[in-house]
């Protein structure tokens, strides 16, 4: 696993963040020392899809980056279960092909390239018992956000269920302010300079957009979610389990 060192340097970057080949590189890095409690989160989300993964259904990851999820999923579930990676990030998936076939799993899951904030009429989403969305929403222009959960509750088979990991704001300015704080701490912890995260944050600024909780519930509810709950949060992070009621 190569080191992230994205930020480091004086040099400013001309640019936003992009999920190009340079980060793809250290991406898993990246994932581990930037997301609170990665491990745990990628432990539930394995659990949440035994419980809810019907054999002959598929399983869906939305923005699979380097096919991390995927590839737990493929040790946990087995050989039967079929499986679909969608990114907007051709250098990720080239990432995850090899991720994959070191595995030894890649002829069984299948990769595919993806805007979220394009027409998803094209795209096949069918048939699926899980669906997951792992810190991929945020990056989703609010305005398509709603089609986006949409065509995935309208994919999923009755008892299916979406998983969604988050960025939250929360309802309170201050409280916010607290948590984003909280947050630099962690990655302190985890050996970021005050320059990296300065100039990370300045990157994402424009393209990470996150919502409230609330505003999430909102949105998964009127798209079609009966039963919408979270079963993690960390300061001004969060996961959502959403099913499509059977009844």
């Amino acid at each position: 696993m190569k080191h992230d060192e994205i930020f480091e340097g004086n040099a400013a970057r001309g640019s936003d963040f992009e999920f190009n080949a340079e980060v793809a590189e250290v991406f898993d890095d990246m994932l581990y020392r930037s997301v609170p409690f990665y491990r745990e989160q990628q432990y539930c989300i394995a659990e949440i899809a035994r419980k809810f993964w019907i054999p002959g259904t598929n399983i869906y990851d939305l923005g699979c980056s380097t096919a991390a999820t995927l590839l737990l999923l493929g040790k946990e579930l087995g050989d039967s279960a079929q499986m679909t990676g969608y990114d907007n990030s051709q250098p990720m998936l080239d990432r995850a092909s090899q991720n994959l076939e070191k595995a030894d799993i890649g002829n069984r899951i299948k990769l595919k390239l993806l805007d979220f904030n394009k027409d998803l009429a094209d795209a096949e989403l069918e048939n699926a018992s899980v669906v997951i969305l792992c810190w991929t929403l945020q990056f989703v222009r609010p305005l398509f956000r709603d089609r986006l959960i949409k065509w995935i509750y309208k994919g999923l088979v009755n008892g299916g269920a979406m998983v969604v990991t988050e960025k939250i704001l929360t309802n309170d300015s201050n409280m916010n302010r607290f948590f984003i704080e909280f947050y630099y701490d962690f990655k302190r912890r985890n050996g970021y300079s005050e320059q990296e995260i300065s100039k990370k944050r300045e990157a994402l600024e424009n393209i990470l957009v996150p919502f409230r909780v609330e505003e999430n519930i909102e949105l998964f509810r009127r798209n079609g979610f009966e039963i919408v709950e979270t079963f993690f949060q960390w300061y001004n992070f969060s996961g959502f389990l959403c099913v499509k009621n059977s009844s």
